[in-house]
């Protein structure tokens, strides 16, 4: 039997910006499919019906796919693609397989010789890099910096430092609730010729994409708390 194809929706980042950030024709995909692994439940019904696909959403099947779903259970899910049937996944925001636990479907397909096809959707990290000024031709992306004080301060003076050894741009990000506190450790720490781009609520009405040296930033500090940013460090 043929083997279903691996799919990867895009969800969008911002609320109520479907038409704008998701492409039409991903409209006609999703109600060709009844079977998707999710890494948000709530959030992926809530977007297959603001995107008014005509499959009723309780015709669909929807399981969990996240950071802690077990190794032996991913075999589990991806059955019905042996069965023949499309599955589709979708990241709590943005695009699987990014800074998301899609990837661990994508690497199961790869492994099983099924196909994967990504479509098009809004990636927050991808979004501030284009936005920042900042290099596009080297980059790398971090992800969560660590809890603990120490281990926090190091990572923050080696990313400072390898964008003024081998100026490759920094990308990193931080729960909402902690990014006032990242950005005062950064003000203190860092010297005041290094540039930050804080990128929030990116897609939003009151998206912020802002660059500047962490001098200019002393006297002009955003309020962030509880609101998604994306931080880069780099030259330009």
């Amino acid at each position: 039997m043929k083997k279903g194809v691996l799919y990867l929706i895009p969800t969008v980042i911002a609320s109520n910006t479907e038409s704008k950030a998701l492409p039409s024709d991903l409209v006609n995909l999703c109600n060709k499919l009844d079977y998707y692994l999710v890494e948000n439940l709530r959030t992926a019904r809530r977007c297959l019906s603001a995107m008014n696909i005509s499959k009723p959403i309780p015709e669909i099947t929807f399981h969990e796919l996240s950071k802690n779903t077990a190794d032996t259970d991913v075999a589990a899910l991806m059955q019905p693609l042996f069965e023949g049937k499309s599955v589709g996944v979708m990241s709590e925001a943005g695009c699987p397989g990014i800074a998301d636990p899609g990837a661990r479907a994508v690497a199961y397909a790869h492994e099983n010789d099924i196909q994967v096809q990504p479509w098009v959707g809004p990636s927050s990290i991808f979004l501030a890099l284009m936005a920042s000024g900042f290099s596009g031709q080297s980059f790398a992306f971090s992800g969560y910096l660590p809890i603990d004080k120490k281990e926090r301060t190091q990572a923050i003076r080696n990313l400072e430092q390898t964008v003024f050894k081998t100026a490759q741009t920094q990308i990193f990000m931080e729960t909402p609730y902690r990014n006032n506190q990242l950005v005062e450790d950064i003000l203190r720490m860092c010297a005041p010729q290094l540039k930050l781009c804080i990128a929030k609520n990116i897609n939003s009405e009151d998206e912020m994409i802002k660059t500047d040296t962490i001098q200019n930033w002393k006297n002009n500090k955003p309020e962030l708390h509880k609101v998604p940013c994306i931080f880069l460090f780099g030259m330009n």
